[in-house]
């Protein structure tokens, strides 16, 4: 557990965890639970509590249950849970986003601000906040989004998602450039993950021929990304930023249709 004592700001760093409440982002608290303290931000507050819950030392770890989409005051918002807490933040970790899938003619611009503010915007936002002295001081020292492997490729009825999953390995590119070398910056890129979601999906026959037939490893568990965003915010990697790291199992070594 590390502490931060610079430039006015000090007290004991956390690493930001959004979309904590479930799915990836609750599997990477709990794996970051036994080393780091966390900051674990979703708009799900039950959700939250059962997350901490079952990290190791849930007594250390602050929550901040928060609704994304209400960007104007995010940042006023940042600022009081972290005074309150006495902490700064030195690595954040986005893990909130959603998925909408419409048909291009369909994603209009109210759909697109939806999942773009979540996706992308959010992510920007607590990045720029964090960077602010008067906020975080100069704490900040490790970036990671978890976008998609979508990013990188088409995919129907997913025009929007792809966008902003795209915007947000764009924005970690300049990101890395600007702030290195004090912040390193990636992006991890999953495939198919067994959350929830899949494992509905996964009830229909096709569907679970389909994901056999295109997972060369089979489908990903939250685990598998937790392990690499464990990896990304430690000193074995601190030689790696700017990165677009594809955690898949296999999936893009062959896109062809099957």
């Amino acid at each position: 557990m590390s502490t931060v004592r610079e430039a006015g700001k000090a007290g004991p760093a956390l690493t930001l965890i959004s979309g904590a409440a479930s799915g990836m982002g609750r599997a990477i608290a709990r794996q970051l639970s036994s080393s780091r303290r966390l900051l674990l931000l979703d708009k799900n507050g039950p959700g939250l509590e059962e997350t901490k819950s079952g990290c190791a030392q849930p007594e250390s770890h602050v929550l901040w249950q928060f609704d994304l989409s209400a960007l104007d005051t995010l940042e006023q918002e940042l600022a009081k849970v972290l005074g309150r807490a006495g902490c700064v933040v030195e690595a954040f970790v986005h893990c909130a986003g959603i998925v909408t899938i419409l048909p291009a003619k369909s994603a209009d611009h109210r759909a697109a601000k939806e999942i773009m503010t979540v996706n992308f915007l959010a992510a920007a936002d607590i990045t720029s906040a964090l960077l602010k002295k008067r906020v975080n001081g100069p704490a900040l020292r490790n970036v990671i989004f978890i976008s998609s492997i979508w990013s990188k490729f088409g995919a129907r009825g997913h025009s929007l998602y792809c966008a902003s999953k795209g915007a947000l390995d764009s924005y970690m590119k300049a990101l890395a450039a600007e702030l290195a070398p004090a912040v390193r910056v990636n992006s991890i890129l999953p495939g198919a993950i067994k959350t929830p979601l899949a494992t509905a999906a996964m009830a229909d026959e096709q569907i679970a021929a389909k994901f056999k037939r295109d997972y060369l490893l089979g489908l990903g568990e939250p685990g598998d990304i937790a392990n690499m965003v464990e990896f990304l915010l430690s000193e074995r990697a601190r030689w790696i930023t700017g990165q677009q790291i594809v955690v898949d199992g296999g999936r893009t070594v062959d896109m062809s249709l099957k």
